[in-house]
Protein backbone atom coordinates (compact mmCIF):
# COMPACT_ATOMS: atom_id res chain seq x y z
CA UNK A 1 0.00 0.00 0.00
CA UNK A 2 1.28 3.40 -1.09
CA UNK A 3 0.36 6.79 0.84
CA UNK A 4 1.08 10.33 -0.85
CA UNK A 5 0.36 13.43 1.08
CA UNK A 6 -0.30 16.09 -0.57
CA UNK A 7 0.62 19.44 0.84
CA UNK A 8 1.22 22.88 -0.27
CA UNK A 9 0.07 26.57 -0.86
CA UNK A 10 -3.53 27.53 -0.36
CA UNK A 11 -4.77 28.66 -4.14
CA UNK A 12 -1.76 26.46 -5.50
CA UNK A 13 -4.51 23.44 -6.89
CA UNK A 14 -4.20 20.84 -3.90
CA UNK A 15 -8.06 20.15 -4.35
CA UNK A 16 -7.70 19.93 -8.02
CA UNK A 17 -4.82 17.26 -8.07
CA UNK A 18 -6.74 15.12 -5.54
CA UNK A 19 -9.66 15.51 -8.29
CA UNK A 20 -7.11 14.08 -10.90
CA UNK A 21 -5.71 11.33 -8.72
CA UNK A 22 -9.22 10.16 -7.89
CA UNK A 23 -9.78 9.62 -11.93
CA UNK A 24 -6.66 7.54 -11.13
CA UNK A 25 -8.02 4.87 -8.53
CA UNK A 26 -6.29 6.58 -5.62
CA UNK A 27 -8.72 6.78 -2.49
CA UNK A 28 -8.19 10.41 -1.45
CA UNK A 29 -9.57 12.20 2.02
CA UNK A 30 -9.11 15.71 2.31
CA UNK A 31 -7.75 17.72 5.54
CA UNK A 32 -6.25 14.67 7.38
CA UNK A 33 -5.27 15.53 10.63
CA UNK A 34 -1.56 14.76 11.02
CA UNK A 35 -2.35 13.13 14.34
CA UNK A 36 -5.15 10.63 12.55
CA UNK A 37 -2.40 9.28 9.78
CA UNK A 38 -0.96 6.40 11.47
CA UNK A 39 -4.49 4.85 12.80
CA UNK A 40 -6.08 5.67 9.49
CA UNK A 41 -3.11 3.62 7.87
CA UNK A 42 -3.44 1.33 9.83
CA UNK A 43 -7.70 0.68 8.51
CA UNK A 44 -6.22 0.84 5.12
CA UNK A 45 -4.13 -1.81 6.10
CA UNK A 46 -6.87 -3.89 8.07
CA UNK A 47 -9.03 -3.86 4.69
CA UNK A 48 -6.12 -5.92 2.97
CA UNK A 49 -5.46 -4.38 -0.35
CA UNK A 50 -9.24 -2.58 -0.93
CA UNK A 51 -6.71 0.53 -0.46
CA UNK A 52 -3.98 0.16 -2.31
CA UNK A 53 -3.32 3.88 -3.64
CA UNK A 54 -4.14 6.70 -0.81
CA UNK A 55 -3.73 10.42 -0.87
CA UNK A 56 -3.98 12.37 2.21
CA UNK A 57 -4.72 15.97 1.60
CA UNK A 58 -3.41 18.58 4.57
CA UNK A 59 -2.60 22.21 4.31
CA UNK A 60 -0.74 24.74 6.96
CA UNK A 61 -4.05 24.47 9.22
CA UNK A 62 -3.93 21.00 9.88
CA UNK A 63 0.22 20.83 9.98
CA UNK A 64 0.88 22.38 13.23
CA UNK A 65 3.69 21.02 14.24
CA UNK A 66 6.25 19.43 11.66
CA UNK A 67 8.46 16.82 13.83
CA UNK A 68 4.43 15.51 14.51
CA UNK A 69 3.88 14.84 10.62
CA UNK A 70 7.21 13.44 10.42
CA UNK A 71 6.61 11.03 13.18
CA UNK A 72 3.35 9.96 11.65
CA UNK A 73 5.06 9.08 8.32
CA UNK A 74 7.77 7.08 10.39
CA UNK A 75 4.89 4.91 12.16
CA UNK A 76 3.42 4.40 8.89
CA UNK A 77 6.81 3.18 7.21
CA UNK A 78 6.82 0.93 9.93
CA UNK A 79 3.45 -0.49 9.39
CA UNK A 80 4.94 -1.02 5.82
CA UNK A 81 2.96 1.56 4.27
CA UNK A 82 5.33 3.64 1.76
CA UNK A 83 4.67 7.29 1.22
CA UNK A 84 5.54 9.45 -1.00
CA UNK A 85 5.32 13.90 -0.12
CA UNK A 86 3.71 15.56 -3.09
CA UNK A 87 4.02 19.32 -2.57
CA UNK A 88 1.94 21.30 -4.83
CA UNK A 89 2.81 25.46 -4.96
CA UNK A 90 2.46 28.64 -7.38
CA UNK A 91 3.85 31.80 -7.59
CA UNK A 92 2.86 34.53 -4.66
CA UNK A 93 1.36 36.80 -7.87
CA UNK A 94 -0.58 33.71 -9.34
CA UNK A 95 -1.67 32.80 -5.82
CA UNK A 96 -2.60 36.41 -5.07
CA UNK A 97 -4.72 36.41 -8.43
CA UNK A 98 -6.79 33.35 -7.96
CA UNK A 99 -7.88 34.34 -4.16
CA UNK A 100 -8.88 37.39 -5.78
CA UNK A 101 -11.03 35.49 -8.61
CA UNK A 102 -12.31 33.59 -6.05
CA UNK A 103 -13.24 35.95 -3.43
CA UNK A 104 -12.34 33.45 -0.97
CA UNK A 105 -10.02 34.32 2.23
CA UNK A 106 -6.51 32.76 2.74
CA UNK A 107 -6.60 30.40 5.90
CA UNK A 108 -3.61 32.56 7.29
CA UNK A 109 -5.70 36.03 6.32
CA UNK A 110 -9.11 35.16 8.11
CA UNK A 111 -9.97 39.12 8.45
CA UNK A 112 -8.82 39.18 3.99
CA UNK A 113 -6.90 42.09 4.47
CA UNK A 114 -2.92 41.38 4.17
CA UNK A 115 -3.16 38.27 1.80
CA UNK A 116 0.24 38.60 0.07
CA UNK A 117 1.61 38.87 3.15
CA UNK A 118 0.19 35.77 4.31
CA UNK A 119 0.96 34.08 1.31
CA UNK A 120 4.69 34.44 1.70
CA UNK A 121 4.40 33.83 5.80
CA UNK A 122 2.85 30.29 4.33
CA UNK A 123 5.51 30.09 2.12
CA UNK A 124 7.78 30.09 5.07
CA UNK A 125 5.30 28.05 7.65
CA UNK A 126 5.64 25.59 4.83
CA UNK A 127 9.50 24.83 4.04
CA UNK A 128 10.33 22.00 5.98
CA UNK A 129 7.23 20.08 3.87
CA UNK A 130 8.51 20.98 0.75
CA UNK A 131 12.15 20.10 1.23
CA UNK A 132 11.32 16.47 2.20
CA UNK A 133 8.95 16.39 -0.62
CA UNK A 134 9.27 13.59 -3.23
CA UNK A 135 7.47 15.37 -5.98
CA UNK A 136 7.15 19.32 -6.50
CA UNK A 137 4.86 20.99 -9.15
CA UNK A 138 4.44 24.52 -9.77
CA UNK A 139 1.15 25.29 -11.37
CA UNK A 140 2.08 29.09 -11.83
CA UNK A 141 1.32 28.48 -15.86
CA UNK A 142 -0.19 24.62 -15.59
CA UNK A 143 -3.72 24.10 -17.42
CA UNK A 144 -5.25 21.61 -16.29
CA UNK A 145 -4.94 19.62 -18.65
CA UNK A 146 -1.25 20.07 -18.80
CA UNK A 147 -1.76 19.26 -14.80
CA UNK A 148 -3.55 16.11 -15.58
CA UNK A 149 -0.89 14.59 -18.01
CA UNK A 150 2.00 15.94 -15.70
CA UNK A 151 0.21 13.85 -12.95
CA UNK A 152 -0.65 10.70 -15.00
CA UNK A 153 2.89 10.55 -16.10
CA UNK A 154 3.99 10.58 -12.66
CA UNK A 155 1.53 7.91 -11.03
CA UNK A 156 0.93 6.65 -14.28
CA UNK A 157 -2.58 5.48 -13.36
CA UNK A 158 -2.13 1.19 -14.01
CA UNK A 159 -0.30 2.44 -17.24
CA UNK A 160 0.13 5.44 -19.24
CA UNK A 161 -1.51 3.67 -22.05
CA UNK A 162 -4.65 2.74 -19.70
CA UNK A 163 -7.69 3.25 -22.41
CA UNK A 164 -10.42 5.26 -21.56
CA UNK A 165 -13.60 4.02 -20.94
CA UNK A 166 -16.13 5.02 -23.54
CA UNK A 167 -19.85 4.99 -23.45
CA UNK A 168 -21.70 4.87 -26.48
CA UNK A 169 -25.16 6.71 -26.06
CA UNK A 170 -28.49 6.29 -28.83
CA UNK A 171 -31.05 9.08 -28.47
CA UNK A 172 -33.62 10.29 -30.54
CA UNK A 173 -33.60 13.76 -31.34
CA UNK A 174 -37.14 14.31 -30.81
CA UNK A 175 -36.71 14.19 -26.95
CA UNK A 176 -33.65 16.15 -26.99
CA UNK A 177 -29.54 15.71 -27.22
CA UNK A 178 -28.11 14.11 -24.16
CA UNK A 179 -26.30 16.35 -21.56
CA UNK A 180 -23.62 14.11 -21.04
CA UNK A 181 -22.85 14.02 -24.38
CA UNK A 182 -19.40 14.73 -25.43
CA UNK A 183 -19.88 14.11 -29.08
CA UNK A 184 -22.76 13.80 -31.23
CA UNK A 185 -23.29 12.17 -34.63
CA UNK A 186 -26.68 12.85 -36.22
CA UNK A 187 -27.67 9.58 -38.39
CA UNK A 188 -31.54 10.89 -39.61
CA UNK A 189 -29.46 10.84 -43.16
CA UNK A 190 -29.35 6.47 -43.03
CA UNK A 191 -32.33 4.16 -43.92
CA UNK A 192 -35.10 4.31 -41.98
CA UNK A 193 -36.91 1.63 -40.73
CA UNK A 194 -39.62 2.71 -39.32
CA UNK A 195 -41.14 3.00 -42.68
CA UNK A 196 -41.02 -0.81 -43.64
CA UNK A 197 -44.28 -2.13 -41.70
CA UNK A 198 -42.69 -5.44 -40.74
CA UNK A 199 -39.56 -3.79 -38.68
CA UNK A 200 -41.23 -0.62 -37.12
CA UNK A 201 -42.23 -2.39 -33.87
CA UNK A 202 -38.47 -3.73 -33.48
CA UNK A 203 -35.62 -2.02 -32.50
CA UNK A 204 -31.74 -1.47 -33.72
CA UNK A 205 -30.99 -4.17 -31.30
CA UNK A 206 -32.71 -6.99 -33.13
CA UNK A 207 -30.86 -8.53 -36.36
CA UNK A 208 -33.46 -7.37 -38.74
CA UNK A 209 -33.88 -3.83 -38.50
CA UNK A 210 -29.34 -3.89 -38.10
CA UNK A 211 -29.22 -5.78 -41.21
CA UNK A 212 -31.60 -3.07 -43.27
CA UNK A 213 -29.68 -0.85 -42.14
CA UNK A 214 -25.62 -1.74 -42.28
CA UNK A 215 -27.10 -3.56 -45.98
CA UNK A 216 -27.44 -0.27 -47.03
CA UNK A 217 -24.69 1.21 -49.41
CA UNK A 218 -25.07 4.69 -47.31
CA UNK A 219 -24.53 2.86 -44.09
CA UNK A 220 -21.41 0.87 -45.49
CA UNK A 221 -19.73 4.17 -46.74
CA UNK A 222 -20.47 6.07 -43.29
CA UNK A 223 -20.07 4.18 -40.44
CA UNK A 224 -15.89 2.95 -41.59
CA UNK A 225 -15.66 6.88 -41.56
CA UNK A 226 -17.33 7.11 -38.27
CA UNK A 227 -15.62 4.30 -36.59
CA UNK A 228 -11.93 5.73 -38.01
CA UNK A 229 -12.73 9.04 -36.79
CA UNK A 230 -13.38 8.23 -33.48
CA UNK A 231 -9.77 5.77 -33.23
CA UNK A 232 -7.88 9.01 -33.97
CA UNK A 233 -9.75 11.23 -31.49
CA UNK A 234 -10.13 8.78 -28.63
CA UNK A 235 -5.61 8.61 -28.02
CA UNK A 236 -5.88 12.40 -28.33
CA UNK A 237 -8.15 13.00 -25.58
CA UNK A 238 -6.13 10.55 -23.48
CA UNK A 239 -3.21 12.70 -24.18
CA UNK A 240 -5.45 15.52 -23.22
CA UNK A 241 -6.23 13.88 -19.30
CA UNK A 242 -9.42 12.51 -20.08
CA UNK A 243 -10.33 8.94 -18.86
CA UNK A 244 -14.02 8.72 -19.92
CA UNK A 245 -16.27 10.14 -22.93
CA UNK A 246 -19.77 9.59 -24.13
CA UNK A 247 -20.78 9.43 -27.51
CA UNK A 248 -23.84 10.03 -28.43
CA UNK A 249 -26.10 9.14 -31.78
CA UNK A 250 -29.15 10.15 -32.92
CA UNK A 251 -31.57 9.72 -35.08
CA UNK A 252 -35.54 10.92 -35.18
CA UNK A 253 -36.80 8.58 -32.15
CA UNK A 254 -33.55 6.65 -30.77
CA UNK A 255 -35.38 3.29 -31.31
CA UNK A 256 -33.66 1.88 -35.03
CA UNK A 257 -30.95 3.53 -36.99
CA UNK A 258 -29.31 5.15 -33.77
CA UNK A 259 -29.59 2.33 -31.56
CA UNK A 260 -27.84 -0.01 -34.69
CA UNK A 261 -25.23 2.36 -35.37
CA UNK A 262 -24.57 2.66 -31.30
CA UNK A 263 -24.10 -0.89 -30.86
CA UNK A 264 -21.40 -1.53 -33.90
CA UNK A 265 -19.60 1.63 -32.96
CA UNK A 266 -19.52 0.05 -29.18
CA UNK A 267 -17.95 -3.26 -31.14
CA UNK A 268 -16.00 -1.73 -32.72
CA UNK A 269 -14.31 -0.16 -29.64
CA UNK A 270 -14.20 -2.91 -27.88
CA UNK A 271 -12.00 -4.92 -31.03
CA UNK A 272 -9.88 -1.69 -30.11
CA UNK A 273 -9.23 -2.34 -26.46
CA UNK A 274 -11.03 0.50 -24.95
CA UNK A 275 -13.53 -0.65 -22.35
CA UNK A 276 -17.07 0.79 -24.13
CA UNK A 277 -20.83 0.54 -22.82
CA UNK A 278 -23.85 0.95 -24.98
CA UNK A 279 -27.05 2.91 -23.40
CA UNK A 280 -30.02 3.22 -25.21
CA UNK A 281 -32.25 6.06 -23.79
CA UNK A 282 -35.04 6.57 -26.10
CA UNK A 283 -35.16 3.11 -27.41
CA UNK A 284 -38.71 2.38 -25.44
CA UNK A 285 -40.39 5.85 -26.04
CA UNK A 286 -41.64 5.66 -29.42
CA UNK A 287 -43.98 2.13 -28.37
Amino acid sequence: MEILIISGLSGAGKSRVAAVLEDMDFYCVDNMPVSLMPKFAELCLATRGRYERVALVTDVRAIENFGELFVALDEMNAMGCKHRILFVEANVETIVKRYKETRRRHPLDPEGHELEKAVYREIELLAPVRDKADIIINTTNLTLGQLQRRLFSIFNAGGADKPMSVSVMSFGYKYGIPIEADLVFDVRFLPNPYYDAALRDKSGMDEPVSRYIFDSPLTGEFFPRLADLIAFLLPHYIEDGRRNITVCIGCTGGRHRSVAIAEALRSFLVEKGYPAESLHRDIDKSQ
